[in-house]
């Protein structure tokens, strides 16, 4: 029994819901060694600012129980050599989503107008959510009237698909996805990272040089879930679901929550196969359980339905 896996985010079709999250695939050239890149849903590249980030001071990575906490400070190339290195993974054949970031509504604005020159750019996941940086990121993700204003500006600026990063760092986050939407988004994603801090007992001091960093891995699934059931309430849009998936069975649960696509970060880290192993995973379950599409399955398990 042959499944279709396709879904619709925006303008773009994938073949499958499966893609990395921003941060954890760089472009793309180390999973190369591990499998075909074709044949990812889409690929999503790391955040990207106006000029080059070096990050944060080191430490940057820490270990927790069923995660991480990164504080990595966006560390990027910039725009003008990251539009060069999406445009080399056109050869691939599958949508290459690039995650922008800045400090400012203008920077925002300068990354899409300098991403805009390269075909291979498909769409841009606009990262208002991100929590180990001192300027821009969370800031912009906590108030629904600065969401509308950034989305709006940039949504003038591009016919690409636009897909809104969304914090669980909020009292209440409907209301931002609201504003993304109203603002004329195509999407959103969540979640991003958690904030969190650990402590070196020895040497009594922040393991982080940043002293904060964002909590990802196994520990946030829960958290990840309920923010993806909620929002898939409150809005029309498609959501890509986040947040500590490492299998198959995780992916489905998001998809069964609400999500239309999902995207897997920190178990790249541990599995560099994982995302083919997911894709062929949701397969397998369909098939098991018979259904012809993965568009069977987005929200179902909201409508009281075993299957």
């Amino acid at each position: 029994m042959t499944v279709d896996l396709s879904v619709k985010i925006g303008k773009l079709i994938l073949k499958n819901p499966v893609m990395p999250a921003s941060g954890c695939f760089g472009y793309g050239e180390e999973y190369a060694r591990f499998f075909n890149l074709s044949r990812l849903g889409a690929i999503v590249v790391k955040g990207t600012t106006m000029r080059p980030r070096p990050g944060n001071k080191p430490p940057r990575i820490a270990e927790t129980p069923a995660g991480i906490l990164n504080a990595i400070g966006l560390q990027n190339p910039g725009a003008e050599e990251a539009r060069l290195r999406i445009g080399q993974l056109a050869g691939y054949g599958i949508p290459v989503i690039v995650n922008v970031a800045g400090n400012s509504k203008e920077e925002y604005l300068q990354v899409i107008q300098t991403l805009e020159k390269e075909e291979a750019a498909s769409a841009y996941e606009i990262n208002v959510s991100c929590p180990n940086i001192k300027a821009g990121g969370l800031s912009f993700g906590t108030d629904p009237g600065v969401i509308y204003e950034l989305v709006s500006l940039l949504r003038a600026a591009t016919k690409k698909t636009l897909i809104v990063k969304l914090s669980p760092n909020v009292t209440d986050i409907t209301p931002l996805a609201r504003a993304a939407e109203d603002a004329g988004a195509d999407a959103l994603s969540l979640i991003n990272t958690l904030v969190g801090t650990a402590i070196d007992i020895q040497k009594r001091r922040p393991l982080l040089g940043n002293v904060t960093g964002g909590l990802s891995g196994p520990a946030v699934k829960p958290v990840a879930l309920h923010f993806v059931w909620q929002v898939s309430d409150a809005v029309k849009l498609p959501v890509i679901g986040m947040g500590g998936i490492s299998s198959a069975e995780d992916a489905v649960e998001f998809l069964l929550a609400g999500a239309s696509a999902v995207a897997i970060g920190t178990a790249n880290f541990v599995n560099p196969l994982v995302c083919p192993e997911v894709i062929d995973g949701i397969a397998a379950y369909l098939q098991e359980n018979n259904f012809n599409s993965v568009g069977e399955i987005i929200g179902l398990a909201k409508k009281g339905k075993a299957g």
